[in-house]
C-alpha cells in the first residue's frame, strides 16, 4: 500500500500528542486524552519542559482557542464561525485529534446531506431479510461518537438542509439519540461533544434555527490580523504541503508569498496597505487558504516546468484564477488594480508584467 497523501492530524502529529500526554499532569475532563491546557498548547505551539517543540497549528489570538477548548470541556457544543479560509476545518480537526485522539468522526455538510448522516441508517438487505435489528443498523459518525464519548465534527453546517440540522437538537440538548424502530436509544458517554463549522458568507443558504443556535457556543475565527501573521500561516502550510507532495522548498519563495498575501489582503479590504489608495473588491473571498493554493501551485510549476526557483510567472496564473471569478466585473477590477497599484510599486515590475501577460 502506498504512502497516505494526507494523514489525519492524530497520525501526522502522533509524536507531539504522545509527548504532551506523557508530560501532562493537569486535570483532564472525562474522556479526554489531554487536559484543556495541553490541548491549547498543541494548537498554539510552544516548547515543553523537556525541550520538545510543539509546532503551532493555529496562528491567531490565544484567547479564542482557550474559549473554544473551555466550551468543549463543558457540555456545550462548539460552533466555529468565519469567512472562508480562516482555518475553521483545520482547527476543528486538530481539536478533535487532541481531545479524542480521533478526528475522523465527520459529517460533511452539503445541500444533499441526508438525515441518516446525523442520526443512523439501515443496511436494507438485512432490514428486508430480518426486519429492524441492531445488526441492520448503520451508525452515523455522531452516533459512534456518542457511544465512544468522542468528538463528532459537522462541517459546513449551514449547507445542511434545515430539517437535517434539527436532528442535532435532541442530540445536543438531551445527549440521547432515539431509535424508535428498536424501541431503544443511544445515550452519550461522557466526553461526547460536537464541533461544527459554518461559513459567514453562506449564512443565508440554510440559516440555523434559533433553537439549534442556542445549543452551540460560537467562536468567530477572524482573518489574520496582520500581513506578517498571514505570511507566516501561508509559509507554514505551504512547507507542510510541499513535504507531503515531495516538492523542494523554493529559494525565493518568501518574497512571492508576501506579494500574493499583500495582493489578497488589499483586494479583500478595498484599500492598499499604506491606506492611501482605495481599490474595488472582487466577488471572490481571496482567503488565506486560496493564497496557500496559489503558492503551492506555483512551486509545482517552478519544480516541474521551471528552474526550481519561484518566479512571479509561476504564481500569476493562480492569482488571476483566484481574483477573476466573474469574467466581466472581476476582470475589470483586477486590471484596474494592476494599473493603479501594482504598476506603481518599486521592484514589482516583474510581477506586474507576469500578471499582465496572463490577463491579456
Amino acid at each position: 500500500m502506498g504512502e497516505v497523501l494526507r494523514p489525519h492530524a492524530e497520525q501526522e502529529y502522533a509524536a507531539e500528542l504522545g509527548r504532551l500526554a506523557e508530560l501532562d499532569d493537569r486535570p483532564r475532563p472525562p474522556g479526554w486524552k489531554l487536559s484543556p491546557w495541553a490541548v491549547t498548547e498543541y494548537l498554539l505551539g510552544g516548547e515543553l519542559s523537556d525541550g520538545t517543540v510543539i509546532t503551532p497549528k493555529y496562528i491567531g489570538p490565544r484567547r479564542l482557542i482557550e474559549v473554544a477548548v473551555a466550551t468543549l470541556a463543558t457540555d456545550r457544543a462548539l460552533l466555529l464561525l468565519g469567512v472562508p479560509g480562516t482555518a475553521k476545518t483545520w482547527v476543528s480537526e486538530h481539536l478533535a485529534a487532541a481531545i479524542s485522539g480521533d478526528s475522523t468522526l465527520l459529517v460533511q455538510g452539503t445541500a444533499g446531506t441526508p438525515e441518516e448522516a446525523v442520526r443512523y441508517g439501515w443496511n436494507y438487505a438485512r432490514l428486508l431479510a430480518e426486519g429492524p435489528s441492531p445488526q441492520a443498523l448503520v451508525e452515523s459518525p455522531v452516533m459512534r461518537a456518542m457511544r465512544r464519548g468522542a468528538v463528532a465534527r459537522v462541517e459546513e453546517l449551514t449547507r445542511v438542509p434545515s430539517d437535517v440540522q434539527d436532528a442535532l437538537i435532541t442530540v445536543l440538548s438531551e445527549k440521547t439519540l432515539p431509535v424508535p424502530e428498536l424501541n431503544t436509544e443511544v445515550q452519550a458517554v461522557r466526553g461526547f461533544t460536537v464541533i461544527a463549522t459554518a461559513n459567514d458568507r453562506d449564512r443565508g443558504v440554510n440559516e440555523l434555527s434559533s433553537a439549534l443556535r442556542r445549543r452551540f457556543n460560537t467562536v468567530v475565527l477572524p482573518v489574520p490580523a496582520s500581513a506578517d501573521d498571514e505570511v507566516e500561516i501561508v509559509s507554514q502550510r505551504v512547507a507542510q504541503l510541499g513535504r507531503a507532495l515531495e516538492l523542494p522548498e523554493p529559494t525565493t519563495g518568501l518574497a512571492e508569498i508576501r506579494r500574493v498575501v499583500t495582493v489578497f489582503r488589499e483586494l479583500r479590504a478595498g484599500l492598499t496597505e499604506d491606506g492611501r489608495t482605495k481599490v474595488k473588491t472582487p466577488s471572490g473571498t481571496l482567503s488565506t487558504a486560496e493564497a496557500i493554493s496559489v503558492i503551492t501551485g506555483g512551486i509545482a510549476l517552478a519544480t516541474h516546468f521551471g528552474d526550481g526557483v519561484l518566479h512571479p510567472a509561476d504564481v500569476a496564473g493562480g492569482i488571476h484564477g483566484a481574483v477573476v471569478q466573474d469574467p466581466v466585473s472581476d476582470r475589470v477590477i483586477w486590471q484596474e488594480y494592476l494599473e493603479t497599484v501594482v504598476r506603481e510599486r518599486p521592484d514589482w515590475g516583474d510581477f506586474y508584467r507576469a500578471c499582465r501577460e496572463v490577463s491579456a
